[in-house]
């Protein structure tokens, strides 16, 4: 439990360290580049984790639990 509330933590404070969105929140990627991803297949590590989950919140329509996040803790 205590390891999932950091991950969203952690995910929430993600920025995308390369490529054409380099700097952006990871929540706040385009949903197309997200689901190219998706497709293509996400990184190995955290990065790819944390992507994944970004895909199931804004297939969800989630996105803004993330961002909450991101305010109350930074």
């Amino acid at each position: 439990m205590v390891n999932d509330r950091q991950f969203l933590i952690d995910l929430a404070k993600m920025k995308m360290p390369f490529g054409k969105f380099k700097g952006r929140y990871l929540i706040d990627l385009p949903e197309h580049y997200i689901v190219w991803y998706k497709n293509k297949g996400f990184p190995n590590g955290k990065l790819g984790k944390q992507m994944e989950l970004v895909y199931e919140f804004q297939l969800n329509g989630l996105e803004d639990i993330v961002r909450k996040i991101r305010q109350d803790y930074t």
